[in-house]
This record gives C-alpha cells, sequence and structure tokens, in this order.
C-alpha cells in the first residue's frame, strides 16, 4: 500500500484525530496509539493500529515517547495549544533549529486544534458547534424557520478536521522526498469548516445567484421544490436533487403520467408541488436524481457494515482491515512495542516499577513481601 513502512504516533483524543490516523493506517502506515494507562477508550476509529499504555508525566515514560517520536515519521497532536510542550514533547524537541539539534528533523508534526491560533478563541474549549458557528458555515445551513441545523460532527471533527489533517501530513511527506526534512502541519477546525465550504462562503460573500436570499430560500439550502427532502406516505423520506433542467423534466414526466399536470402547478404554487411530491413518492420511483434516505442499517446491505476506505487506487488501494475492526484495549499492544523499541524484560518491569505503565502494572512488577 502507499503508505508501507510509514511509521505513526497518535496520542489518543476523540474524533478527528483518530480519523487522521486511521486513513494513515487504512493506505498500510504503522500506526502506534499512545494511551493514558487508566483510560477506558472505546474508540472505533482504531483499523490497524496498536496501543500502548503510557504515563508521560513520569520521567520513564516522557523518555519512552520521545524514543517513540524520535524514531517516528508522523506524530498526531490532538491536543490543546501547548500541552505537549508542557510535558517536554514540542516541535522544538524534534525539528533541528538555530539552538539546537532535533531529535528527529525529519518529523511530520501534525497538530489538530478547534480554533485558529491567532484569534480571540484560541485558547478556549469547544466543539464541532462551535467551530462551524465561527466559520460562517452553520448560519447557512438548513433548518427550521427559527435556526439552521447541524449535521452532526462530520463537517469540523471528520471534514475539516481528521481529513484535512491527513491531507496536510502527505502533503508533508511529499516534500520532505525533495527536502530530506519534517515540518509542522497545523489544522484548526474553524479554518478547515470554511476552506471545505469555499463554494457556499464565497457564493455569499460575492453575491453569487445560488446565495442570494435568506437562509432557506436558496437553491441548496431548501428553498426549491428540486432539490429538497420529501415524506413518504409511510413516513420515510426521499431526496429529490434534480438540479439540471433535463433531470428535472424528467422528474415531472413521471409524476405528469400519474395525477394531474405537475408541470402547471409549478409554475403557480410550489408549496403544492412538496405537498403533492411527498405523497406520490410512495407510488413512483424515478432515475431524475430522486432516490430514498436509507437508514444506516438499509446502506450496511448495499456497502457493508464498515465504510470502505476512500478514495480507491489503481495499484495500491487502501485496505480495509477487516479483521481488525473493533474496540482498540488501551495498553493491548504496550509489551511489545516496548520490545520493538529494543527495552528488555528486566528493563520493562523497571519502567512498569517507576509507574510509566500505570499503577497496576507497577503493583504486578513489585517484589512481594515475605511473611
Amino acid at each position: 500500500m502507499a503508505l508501507d513502512g510509514i511509521k505513526v504516533v497518535e496520542f489518543a483524543g476523540l474524533a478527528p484525530g483518530p480519523f487522521a490516523g486511521l486513513v494513515l493506517a487504512h493506505n498500510g502506515a504503522s500506526v502506534i496509539r499512545i494511551d493514558r494507562p487508566s483510560s477506558t477508550s472505546h474508540d472505533l476509529l482504531c483499523a490497524g493500529k496498536r496501543s500502548i499504555a503510557l504515563d508521560v508525566k513520569t520521567a520513564s515514560g516522557l523518555q519512552v515517547a520521545k524514543e517513540l517520536i524520535a524514531k517516528a515519521d508522523v506524530l498526531i497532536d490532538p491536543f490543546r495549544p501547548g500541552v505537549l510542550e508542557k510535558l517536554g514533547l514540542g516541535p522544538e524537541v524534534f525539528h533541528t533549529s538555530d539552538k539546537r539539534e532535533g531529535l528527529n528533523d525529519r518529523l511530520v508534526y501534525a497538530r489538530l486544534t478547534g480554533f485558529p491560533k491567532d484569534g480571540v478563541h484560541s485558547s478556549m474549549a469547544g466543539h464541532d458547534i462551535n467551530y462551524i458557528a465561527l466559520s460562517g458555515i452553520l448560519s447557512m445551513l438548513p433548518g427550521t424557520t427559527d435556526k439552521p441545523a447541524f449535521p452532526l460532527n462530520i463537517l469540523a471533527d471528520f471534514a475539516g478536521g481528521g481529513l484535512l489533517c491527513s491531507n496536510g501530513i502527505l502533503l508533508a511527506l511529499v516534500e520532505r522526498g525533495r527536502s530530506g526534512r519534517g515540518q509542522v502541519v497545523n489544522v484548526n477546525m474553524v479554518s478547515g469548516s470554511r476552506y471545505i465550504s469555499s463554494f457556499p462562503l464565497l457564493g455569499a460573500v460575492y453575491n453569487a445567484a445560488s446565495w442570494r436570499g435568506p437562509r432557506g430560500t436558496n437553491i441548496l439550502d431548501g428553498g426549491t421544490p428540486f432539490y429538497d427532502i420529501y415524506t413518504c406516505s409511510d413516513g420515510r423520506w426521499m431526496s429529490v436533487g434534480c438540479l439540471e433542467p433535463q433531470f428535472f423534466a424528467q422528474f415531472i414526466d413521471i409524476f405528469n403520467g400519474i395525477g394531474p399536470n405537475f408541470a402547471s402547478i409549478l409554475k403557480t404554487d410550489s408549496e403544492h408541488i412538496r405537498e403533492i411530491s411527498g405523497q406520490r413518492f410512495s407510488m413512483a420511483s424515478t432515475d431524475a436524481c430522486a432516490v430514498p434516505v436509507l437508514s444506516p442499517e438499509e446502506a450496511t446491505q448495499l456497502y457493508g457494515i464498515h465504510p470502505k476506505p476512500h478514495p480507491e487506487l489503481s495499484r495500491t488501494s487502501p485496505s480495509l482491515l477487516q479483521d481488525k475492526i473493533k474496540t482498540l484495549d488501551p495498553g493491548e499492544h504496550t509489551t511489545g512495542i516496548l520490545k520493538e523499541l529494543g527495552l528488555s524484560q528486566e528493563e520493562i518491569r523497571q519502567i512498569a516499577i517507576e509507574g510509566a505503565l500505570g499503577e497496576e502494572a507497577r503493583d504486578l512488577e513489585r517484589p512481594k513481601s515475605k511473611l
């Protein structure tokens, strides 16, 4: 696969960080997740990854983390700004500068934060809904007349966060092939959400025809009968997206064939169109950009249980890693990873006693008192 031989260290986090690591793992990278020893993570975005439980606040735990990162190609940092610097694991430790020689000048150091680092909100906590609120795109999304609706946590966490982070990592790896040097990849989810929303945001700013009206009155935000969702008589939904005239013509022809002249209604009452469309979808099917809204369970019947890695490559296609998709127990591979670093059994025992692998491991390795 495309990333065979690439070593990634991923600090355990939520949503965007694990997804960035998942994209790399699906394409052949070896991904080691650093978990807190007390973690009870049930992250599902763990296909192809391994886990080491490590307390980086202990001296020996910090040293192990440094060694792992020093031998890695990529580090994924999901924390708020300054967290890894306080631990002694900031970019300056690994990248060579005028003041010091770094431990791994080839390292691609990827950082995922919520807000732009120079913005007024940079030090605040937040989540997807807050990031898209500041991006400008939430105010444009469909919803009720009272307020816009938010698209789960897909827009900022996964599209503007994790996916753009993996893209930035790949760009940095390509550049490293020319320069021989790594660099810091900075991704914040406000800017990421804005970037993937370039089309509607620029349309609104420059008063494009598609975005001139208030929210809910434009072509793509529910303001037209030919781009909308309709409720059927059985309570389920159909999606209609016949934007192009030739597709809309097919759509109208089908409906005209099963009742009153639909085209005449079009000219006078778009709300009537919506009402009649909702009634008739249960009686007709069409190829005019009209398909049912499937439930997650129904979609698995067509595409399988696990979303397939995408895009597909003709020679080095991503792997689904079907047999490894499960929750990854924190620390599941700790001993094996430490041995790969060259630590002996006695050295592993010693760092366990020092608390680097958590209290449970410390208790197991402590000498038992004699009675």
